[in-house]
């Protein structure tokens, strides 16, 4: 998605445009930057399935698309990729998701085989981005034990969000997307838009198997700009999950075409999962 920020608006906030051409911004010491690039070549594409040890993989990778936040003086870095996903993707391991009609569905891959549909097809990931310590020494991305997310009772303030600031800086990433043979869809994007107040972006795992079940896992995650002090970084994750068959015994509609858009049907999807975590930032180097 094209973004043309304010110019006065990011001036206004101490803000800076990223130089050499690339999208993002510079604001209260942090440098949050996106990249939007095409899909894996088939050469990439085979060397993903040996790293990952796996011959199945989304339709759409975009494996060098990435949003990358750090926090330049702690050295926190907060970054989003197809890959480090696809490591939660093959760690989880879930059972297939059981469809009534996959003995009819279209060859995947290879036309001429018959493939057996034995492992998460859908290629749910239970990634909720990936964090490093950059210094001056290098890369760090275990963080020595002082860089980790923390349980937390704080909660994200919607409500601040929904403030009318300017939007200095947003972008949408897809990682990767898969349509299923026809049959719904799998897609993880990232989106962030940064204010002057603060920084915001929403990691999104939607499924939709058409007629059998749809999954939802948000990750969320706030920065609020303060000069003085380490940055407060909280993450709100929840996971939504329900049958067809759940949504039509309560009166929702049953046909696929009402469950295009995620951001309409998120609340008849009840939680299976939640919890809010705030990272631990090491202190500054």
């Amino acid at each position: 998605m094209e973004w043309e920020a304010d110019a006065k608006d990011i001036k206004a906030a101490g803000a800076e445009l990223l130089p050499d051409g690339r999208k993002g911004l510079r604001i209260h010491g942090w440098e949050i930057e996106s990249s939007n690039r095409s899909c894996l070549t088939s050469l990439n594409l085979q060397s993903w399935e040996e790293k990952l040890e796996t011959s199945h993989l989304p339709e759409m990778i975009f494996g060098d698309s990435s949003l990358v936040l750090k926090h330049v003086t702690s050295g926190t870095k907060i970054h989003f990729n197809a890959f480090d996903a696809l490591v939660g993707w093959k760690k989880e391991r879930l059972p297939p998701v059981e469809v009534p009609a996959a003995a009819q569905w279209k060859f995947r891959s290879k036309p001429f085989e018959q493939i057996i549909l034995d492992y998460d097809y859908t290629f749910t990931t239970p990634y909720a981005g990936s964090e490093a310590v950059e210094t001056s020494r290098g890369v760090d991305s275990e963080g020595n034990g002082c860089l980790k997310w923390e349980e937390s009772e704080e909660q994200i303030n919607v409500a601040a969000l929904a403030s009318k600031e300017p939007i200095l800086f947003y972008d949408e990433v897809i990682l990767y997307e898969d349509e299923l043979a026809d049959n719904g869809v799998s897609l993880l994007t990232v989106k962030v838009r940064v204010m002057p107040s603060c920084w915001f972006l929403l990691l999104r795992f939607w499924l939709r198997v058409d007629g059998v079940l749809m999954r939802l896992r948000d990750t969320r995650v706030v920065c609020n700009f303060n000069e003085n002090t380490k940055p407060v970084i909280l993450r709100d994750i929840s996971w939504r999950e329900s049958t067809f068959k759940a949504l039509a015994s309560k009166g929702y509609p049953s046909d696929c075409a009402s469950y295009n858009d995620p951001n309409v049907i998120s609340q008849r999807l009840p939680i299976v999962q939640h919890k809010i975590q705030k990272l631990k930032v090491p202190d500054m180097l």
